[in-house]
């Protein structure tokens, strides 16, 4: 089974520029987070992983240290799920940049990280 949160907005000062680390922007997150179906049949919170307790560590991970590279956010929130989570079997972070400004034009840059548990 597989909890999905799609477009989490967030903001933090991340950001390969300086400039982009002393402003901040908005960043916006995507999961996929894939645990056993034991939920599904039982209807039960304590079954599952609770999307609310998911997005939090989305929260503290952009609210947290600078970090230059997308990468390493998606990283730190994968990271961060599989460490408190023991339900998860795998997670999948995209982590998008919607305002980054190119030559062309673009919608978003992103980055996209999956984790299993070993």
């Amino acid at each position: 089974m597989t909890i999905e949160l799609a477009g989490l907005v967030v903001f933090g000062h991340h950001g390969y520029l300086e400039e982009e680390r002393r402003l901040g922007q908005r960043f916006l997150v995507d999961l996929w987070v894939d645990i056993d179906e034991v939920a599904a049949a039982s209807d039960r919170i304590d079954d599952t992983v609770d999307y609310r307790r998911i997005a939090g560590v989305v929260r503290e991970v952009f609210a947290g240290p600078e970090r230059l590279l997308l990468e390493s956010l998606a990283g730190a929130v994968a990271n961060g799920i599989l460490a408190r989570f023991a339900a998860v079997e795998r997670v999948r972070v995209r982590v998008r940049k919607p305002d980054v400004v190119l030559d062309p034009p673009v919608d978003f840059a992103a980055v996209v990280i999956e984790r299993f548990r070993s």
